[in-house]
């Protein structure tokens, strides 16, 4: 479902104020939960990027960044997720995998490291760590039944944390001190030029950059863009910012199955205006174990790429768990 409107507000209003005993039920479970003893210790790091809001924060390319700087300090990271939208009850390493049976984010990273699906964050691990020397894990912060080395908390630096309110009152998974034992929290900078207030955090902060790049230039060309996120306003401000002639602009939810409907009108309203379908590269793995109309709408669009780009101190944590310091 798509996130409603009042989670992002600067504080909580009536909608938050009626929802408010639902949220203190899910925070009060959600804070108990994350206070039981860390769980099973792998042999190996866990480093985990998760955030302390529901859905759209930048986790997935932030994972991306800290597993490929690992790469460049000479470690062999595995990445480990639940594989949300996916069928895997049991651990499985990513291989040729539709989205239907695996989820669209693995299929992302899998392009740039091993990649384990499991619902059992604990069994995943194991798995993990026959394939690697560092795991790196894409969400999983507030289950603490796998004993993490390093953490990380990331935020949208345009929204924050909206009202500060758990759901389904605000976007919080739980309140924001059950999260204290987060070792840095990062705020994401894309292309919306939002800046949301940050409340003191537990913990210290670091901005990381978004840089958004496309395969073929977008400056002046008209195109309709399309996204199934958790923000599809932050893919649309990506591409305003490469340039695009922004003639429409179609927002889905987060891990939208996009039927054969839906294809077929994205290319009309295409076609119609004349203009070029873009997309995220998230929403094209979709789109490409989809059923006819909608390969074909993949094979249309072009794929709007962002990249994170880590600050110094936060390489030098991830790799120094790998690489002794000299």
């Amino acid at each position: 479902m798509k996130a409603p409107g009042f989670w992002w507000a600067d504080r909580p209003g009536l909608a938050a104020a009626l929802l408010a005993p639902a949220g203190w039920v899910v925070g009060t479970v959600a804070a108990r939960r994350m206070r039981r003893p860390a769980g099973v210790r792998l042999d190996i790091p866990v480093i985990c990027i998760g955030n302390p809001t529901v859905g759209g924060a930048g986790k997935t390319p932030v994972a991306i960044a800290v597993a490929r700087a690992l790469q460049a300090a000479g470690a062999r990271p595995v990445f480990l997720t639940r594989g949300y939208g996916g069928k895997a009850t049991a651990p499985r390493a990513v291989a040729g995998d539709p989205a239907g049976e695996v989820g669209d984010e693995p299929l992302l990273l899998a392009e740039v490291s091993p990649t384990v699906v499991s619902p059992d964050r604990v069994a995943g691990g194991r798995l993990a760590a026959t394939l690697g020397d560092v795991v790196v894990m894409d969400d999983g912060y507030q289950n603490p039944g796998l004993a993490k080395t390093w953490s990380a908390m990331v935020v949208d630096a345009a929204v924050g944390i909206g009202n500060g309110a758990v759901t389904p009152a605000g976007p919080m998974r739980a309140p924001l001190p059950a999260h204290a034992g987060a070792d840095a929290w990062l705020v994401v900078v894309g292309d919306d030029t939002r800046r949301a207030p940050l409340p003191p955090v537990p913990g210290p902060v670091h901005e990381v950059r978004l840089r958004a790049a496309s395969a073929e230039p977008l400056a002046g060309r008209p195109v309709v863009a399309f996204a199934g996120i958790g923000r599809p306003s932050k893919f649309f401000a990506s591409v305003e910012g490469l340039g695009a002639d922004m003639r429409e602009r179609h927002a889905f939810a987060d891990h939208h199955p996009y039927a054969e409907a839906d294809a077929a009108r994205l290319l009309a309203r295409a076609q119609a205006a004349g203009a070029q379908p873009v997309t995220t590269a998230k929403d094209m793995v979709r789109l490409r174990s989809g059923g006819p109309t909608a390969r074909r709408l993949a094979e249309a669009a072009l794929v709007v790429t962002v990249e994170a780009e880590l600050p110094d101190e936060v390489v030098a944590a991830v790799t120094g768990l790998v690489r002794p310091s000299s």
